[in-house]
């Protein structure tokens, strides 16, 4: 019996319920596919940036190429001359040969100076002069090894110092064998020769001797003193003297060559 108010249907609650879960269930579905098509698309792109990575670089192939250098010009090679230049000229060459020693030769150019110096001290020039008698110039036995070696001239100069003096002699030969041989056989001595302020020394009387050679002059000296006193063996004072005088002959005759030599050498060049 109706109470008098309007007839209501009562809802079903339980088919509304199951409508619900059945919303959400296919709700749920479509997130879950939806976060693991998110995940896949993650993945792709770093697997596209490691990819990448590791490889070439196309960009590069778009840069500028480096500016290309004008190459440089071309030089010329050296030359060299296949002569070789002559070697200088031996002074011991003008000094050997009486055809290559033709400078001018007397006693003025081979003693010039007045003073002759040492180390321990300085001699003075007493007489000087040049003959062609060689023999004359010597004792007997010096003499006879100048002439059988064809002695071309004897200059002789004679040097002073404190009472002791001292007569160098240089033979000329035309060749060095002549000279070498000459003083390789000498015997007796070279005469001293006195004047210019110089007494008469070294006769019959002893005195100190020398012999050498260089090139084709070979070179005696005779010391003693201008008192007359004889030398001992032991003396020191006339024995440096023959040799400071000796030095000095050999290094005039050197000097002779190297003149020569050098006079030999400009005129190659020029």
């Amino acid at each position: 019996m109706d109470s008098g108010g309007s007839n209501r249907s009562t809802p079903d609650w339980g088919a509304m319920a199951d409508r619900t879960a059945a919303r959400n269930r296919r709700r749920k579905g479509v997130l879950i596919g939806g976060g693991a098509l998110a995940t896949a698309a993650v993945a792709v792109v770093v697997a596209a940036v490691v990819v990448n990575s590791g490889g070439t670089d196309d960009s590069a192939q778009d840069l500028p190429s480096p500016q290309t250098l004008p190459s440089e010009p071309q030089q010329p090679e050296p030359s060299f001359s296949d002569v070789s230049p002559p070697p200088p000229p031996d002074p011991r060459d003008f000094i050997s040969t009486k055809e290559k020693d033709r400078a001018p030769l007397s006693a003025g150019t081979l003693f010039p100076a007045e003073t002759m110096s040492t180390g321990a001290g300085s001699y003075k020039k007493g007489a000087s002069g040049a003959t062609k008698s060689c023999a004359s110039a010597a004792s007997s036995r010096l003499g006879a090894v100048l002439s059988r070696n064809d002695c071309d001239q004897v200059i002789r100069a004679t040097y002073e110092k404190s009472g002791v003096a001292v007569t160098v002699g240089v033979a000329v030969f035309d060749t060095q064998t002549q000279a070498s041989r000459a003083k390789n056989q000498a015997a007796g001595n070279i005469q001293s020769l006195a004047g210019k302020g110089v007494p008469s020394f070294c006769r019959a009387t002893a005195c100190r001797l020398t012999y050498n050679s260089v090139g084709r002059y070979a070179y005696f000296t005779v010391s003693g003193y201008t008192s007359g006193k004889p030398v001992k063996p032991s003396d020191t004072r006339a024995r440096q003297a023959g040799k400071d005088v000796a030095d000095y002959a050999f290094s005039r005759i050197v000097e002779r060559g190297n003149r020569q030599a050098s006079a030999a050498a400009a005129a190659q060049t020029g």
